[in-house]
């Protein structure tokens, strides 16, 4: 009996935590039951806004989708995500899902009850029940990489970035995914992911027409693997998540001597560029980055930018209000302006709050004791 509750309890334990599951989803569109995957992260909280990833082609993909998910969200190189997975390979479901008239290129019947099934259930379903934010992505592979190119079409794109991972394209959907991509007013990202020894003509004319296309708020990604059908997706995800969500990402080493340093702008004027675009691509203000934070500290003493040392401080004291960074960077301003007495009363404020990164009481103390010499307290 002991073994028996000890088991069950393990039981209770695991899926309590579990972050993966999978439900059977009664669809009114399909006239039929479908399995759905969805993984949540464990850290989900609902103040905070997620990115919705639909994934087609679940068997195929779902994992690896996840894994990334996980892997950038919990690095910084995403925001935290909900990862769908949609079920397809029961009874060839993924060629009635996705089908389209070998005539025009549209969907059939068929494949338009999927795409209302993902896009009048599916994806509101998720919206009623989790705080998803408004940049939403969608990844398919072969005919359902196609199909996800059926989204652009309407008037507001469900979708703000596309994975298509050696889609076999409908006919003229070469030319007609670059053309409805010229004419929305969106931000969109697409990445067409090809295996090299795939001599397809019509994805050679896809990526001709698409790298021609020359907005900023279209991003576009080509990539070439030297690999089969098979193992393709396993090659793409990984660049295609690192390219998508590259301005969520903090500041390298590399981005702070090319871009900060180099530029004429005021240090402080970077980070509110990125922080902007952040909020304008995915939707949502992302807390600032104590690793960003230092970044434009050690640019501002680097360019002799006191003003910037001034803004980053104010920003310090909203974002990080019980430490210390906000008035000792302050103290460093009045410092470098010629304010000693004010610099020396703000450092004081500074030895009374909680130390955080490289900053130390012993640093503040440091220059209130130096302050004072020079006043010869």
């Amino acid at each position: 009996m002991k073994k028996i509750t000890l088991t069950f309890a393990l039981f209770i334990g695991l899926n309590a935590f579990a972050q993966v599951k999978t439900e059977i989803f009664e669809s009114f569109k399909l006239q039929q039951k479908r399995d759905i995957s969805y993984y949540i992260p464990e850290e989900y909280n609902e103040e905070d806004q997620h990115t919705l990833i639909v994934v087609l082609d679940a068997e195929y993909l779902f994992d690896d989708v996840v894994a990334k998910a996980k892997f950038y969200s919990r690095f910084h190189g995403m925001p935290p995500a909900i990862v769908v997975g949609i079920h397809q390979q029961a009874q060839q479901a993924r060629f009635k899902d996705c089908s389209f008239s070998e005539d025009n290129g549209l969907p059939t019947e068929e494949g338009k009850a999927f795409f209302e099934f993902l896009g009048m259930e599916v994806v509101p379903n998720i919206e009623s029940t989790y705080n998803i934010s408004p940049f939403k992505m969608i990844v398919g592979y072969d005919i359902t990489a196609n199909f996800e190119n059926f989204y652009l079409f309407k008037e507001n794109p469900l979708y703000s970035s596309y994975i298509s991972i050696s889609p076999t394209l409908a006919p003229e959907m070469e030319s007609r995914v670059a053309n409805r991509i010229g004419a929305i007013d969106k931000q969109i990202f697409y990445h067409l992911i090809v295996e090299k020894n795939r001599n397809a003509k019509e994805l050679a004319e896809l990526n001709t027409s698409l790298k021609t296309i020359e907005k900023e708020t279209f991003k576009y990604y080509f990539d070439v693997y030297d690999t089969d059908h098979t193992s393709i997706a396993t090659y793409g995800l990984g660049k295609a998540f690192d390219d998508i969500f590259e301005i969520f990402k903090p500041i390298s080493p590399k981005e702070y001597k090319t871009k900060i340093l180099t530029s004429e702008e005021p240090a402080y004027a970077y980070l509110e560029t990125k922080y902007n675009i952040i909020k304008e691509t995915f939707g949502f203000t992302k807390r600032v980055d104590l690793n960003d934070v230092m970044a434009i500290y050690s640019a501002s003493k680097k360019k002799e930018d006191p003003e910037s040392l001034k803004e980053l401080s104010d920003l310090c004291k909203k974002e990080f209000p019980d430490t210390m960074l906000g008035f000792y960077f302050e103290g460093e301003y009045f410092e470098e302006i010629g304010e000693p007495k004010k610099a020396l009363r703000t450092f004081e404020k500074a030895f009374g709050m909680d130390e955080i990164d490289f900053l130390t009481k012993d640093m503040a103390l440091e220059k209130i004791d130096a302050l004072k010499a020079d006043f010869g307290y």
